[in-house]
């Protein structure tokens, strides 16, 4: 999630930890948010892929 604050925009988990920021741009923010996705898309395939073999 991605929330407005003084500073810029700030990352933030489901749970409202910080993630990363603030950033000055929408689009800093978001690129950050898809990395945060990404790695936690990644590690999660890891573990499935594991476990099966």
């Amino acid at each position: 999630m991605i929330k407005k604050v003084r500073g810029g925009y700030q990352v933030l988990s489901s749970l409202g930890c910080n993630m990363g920021g603030p950033y000055k741009t929408l689009a800093e923010a978001k690129k950050r948010l898809h990395q945060v996705e990404f790695f936690k898309r990644r590690d999660a395939h890891k573990v499935r892929r594991h476990k099966a073999a």
